[in-house]
């Protein structure tokens, strides 16, 4: 009776226009370009849920993020340059946003939100970095930045994965996209059953590597032009039909007319460019337009904005926050300087004169500390500085293909002005890196994974590790360094809290694995009868001895043959250090341990 009354009186309010606060769902998926919809022009893929929500939204046309997921989520959730948060890096911990940052998800809960997160974080795993300790009520997510990378639960392979729920590792059944859809859904009627307006955050690991997809959605696709691009075509396809039975779902529970709904991606596409990018030159993490702009589609009926219009006025990521706030009546957070701004104005009249002339700034940063310039855009409703040196009218050559820098002096000056001003102010801030916490009260132990060390050797998933060798084509990157090698040690940068013991174990294999360190693994699983990063067959490491660093401390500890990995109780005091971890071979060969886990002793 009371659910009924509830939701007699918000029909009631919406048929005078008072709109009560309005749900929010964002769907941002991953390598998804612009270009990858048929929306958009593609000839090649069949998209007609998106291509429906699109005819029923506000469509912002010059929209940009950055061009790597990392730094696109960091800026998307604080209203703020990734820079600024932490995040500068795809790798390593410079994709930890400080804790002192502001998240979108702090801002709902605040305003009486449930909250709720499924997908890919990629923001930090570890307390108090992960989705679950920044104020999201319910999450279902994976480890690391994609399915089945070395951070994430051993053998995850897109279908029937173990997944963490509110930071607890849960089987699940059924293929990822599917499995976060349906968590959301679960979501929101437990929010319905609360009568609390609900905050989805659903940001998909598809069209992401490895390709992985039910076969029945990569068949259309599996021939002529198609062909090599069926999974990713697939995947996507996937993900059109859970938008479209999600949809479906909001009208069947009469939530549709006060649901803000948005559609987006995290950065140019990673692979649809062969085929199709609506005119626009490059892709994932190139600085050209085909990199960072994107598709955005805001669809709200209550709040007006439920027919095709398109907003040609530059935006970003970093304009999403804030324009949620002054649509949805929320308190702006205390002490937060965003760099984006409201949308709202734009939302409602659509390009305008008034409308103030901007400059933004996009980058990425492969490697630390951030360099100057890389893979930066420095853009204005006209022009794109491309790392300080190249200049485009985007307007009059969008494929941006003659670069006129020596003709307009005085645009790249003042942009590249810009641009000085503002590493000026983030510059600073880079040394700040954001540090695990062991022994904290919060958290008993911690699992420390390769994927987070700064200076390691660069791969990415297990197969890598499987096979001891990058997973780079053609360069086969040699992950054992020989007896001469001089390479330094790989490190976590750690924050010992509290003064004490510690017991800090070493292994070659993660615990799930429960593998000796010096034994290999069998071919995994096929996923759909085909190989998969966990079909790779695991190389044991001839390990005699183990080595702890932490501090000014070295301990060395023997390997017995069968042993999974090596203990060691190390007396540790509060405060910062570096932790490095190897194994040695008789030969005097080392392998970084990829997999560490610590306890603070009783």
């Amino acid at each position: 009776m009371i659910k009924s009354v509830s939701l007699l009186l918000a029909t009631f309010l919406l048929g005078l226009n008072v709109i009560a606060k309005p749900n929010v769902i964002i769907v941002i998926t991953d390598d998804q370009g612009y270009g990858d919809l048929s929306t958009h022009g593609n000839p090649y893929i069949n998209t007609p849920n998106l291509d429906k929500l699109a005819s029923q939204s506000v469509r912002l046309e010059d929209y940009h993020v950055s061009p790597y997921c990392v730094p696109s989520r960091a800026a998307l959730l604080t209203g703020r340059y990734a820079n600024r948060t932490g995040v500068h890096n795809v790798l390593e911990p410079h994709w930890f946003v400080r804790t002192n940052e502001v998240l979108m998800s702090t801002t709902f809960k605040e305003a009486g939100y449930a909250t709720g997160m499924f997908g890919k974080w990629h923001l930090g795993d570890n307390y108090p970095f992960g989705p679950e300790h920044r104020d999201f009520d319910e999450v279902l997510r994976h480890y690391g930045g994609a399915i089945g990378v070395l951070a994430d639960y051993w053998d995850n392979c897109y279908v029937d994965d173990t997944y963490l729920k509110n930071g607890e590792p849960i089987q699940v059944n059924g293929y990822c996209t599917d499995v976060f859809f349906n968590a959301a859904r679960q979501f929101i009627d437990n929010a319905i059953e609360q009568e609390k307006p609900f905050f989805v955050y659903l940001p998909t690991n598809a069209p992401h590597g490895p390709r992985i997809c039910p076969p029945s959605y990569a068949k259309p696709y599996d021939q002529g032009k198609t062909k090599s691009l069926a999974t990713f075509y697939g995947m996507i396809a996937n993900i059109d039909e859970n938008v479209g039975k999600l949809r479906s779902y909001l009208e069947e529970k009469e939530l549709h007319r006060n649901t803000l709904f948005i559609f987006t991606t995290d950065n140019g596409t990673a692979g649809g460019q062969r085929l199709y990018n609506a005119g626009m030159r490059g892709n994932k993490g190139k600085f050209y337009d085909g990199g960072h702009r994107v598709p955005f589609f805001l669809h709200w009926p209550a709040g007006g904005f439920d027919t095709e219009r398109r907003i040609n006025t530059l935006t970003s990521h970093m304009d999403v926050f804030p324009t949620l706030i002054d649509l949805c009546g929320l308190e702006q957070p205390a002490r937060v300087k965003f760099d984006g701004m409201s949308l709202r104005p734009l939302l409602e009249q659509g390009d305008h004169e008034n409308w103030p002339s901007r400059i933004i700034m996009t980058d990425s940063h492969q490697r630390e500390p951030p360099r100057k310039w890389a893979t930066s855009a420095v853009m204005t409703q006209r022009w794109r500085l491309i790392e300080g040196m190249e200049l485009y009218d985007i307007i009059a050559d969008p494929g941006q293909e003659q670069d006129i820098a020596a003709n307009h002096p005085e645009v790249v000056t003042r942009l590249r002005s810009f641009y000085e001003g503002l590493w000026e102010e983030m510059e600073p801030t880079f040394d700040d890196v954001a540090r695990i916490p062991l022994g904290d009260p919060a958290t008993a132990s911690v699992a420390l994974n390769y994927h987070d060390c700064i200076g390691r050797h660069m791969f990415w998933f297990q197969n890598g590790i499987r096979s001891l060798t990058g997973d780079i084509p053609d360069e086969a990157i040699d992950l054992i360094d020989d007896a001469t090698s001089e390479r330094p040690l790989a490190f976590w940068p750690v924050e010992i809290v509290t003064d004490g013991e510690y017991e800090i174990e070493l292994r070659r294999w993660p615990k799930e694995a429960a593998t000796p360190i010096r034994a290999g693994l069998p071919e995994g699983d096929t996923v759909y009868g085909l190989p998969s990063h966990r079909t790779t067959p695991g190389k044991g490491f001839p390990a005699t001895e183990g080595r702890l660093f932490i501090g000014e401390q070295i301990l060395v500890a023997e390997v017995e043959p069968n042993a999974e990995g090596i203990k060691f109780k190390v007396n540790l005091k509060a405060g910062n250090q570096h932790l490095s971890a190897r194994f040695i071979d008789p030969e005097g060969r080392s392998l970084d341990a990829f997999y560490v886990y610590v306890t603070k002793s009783e």
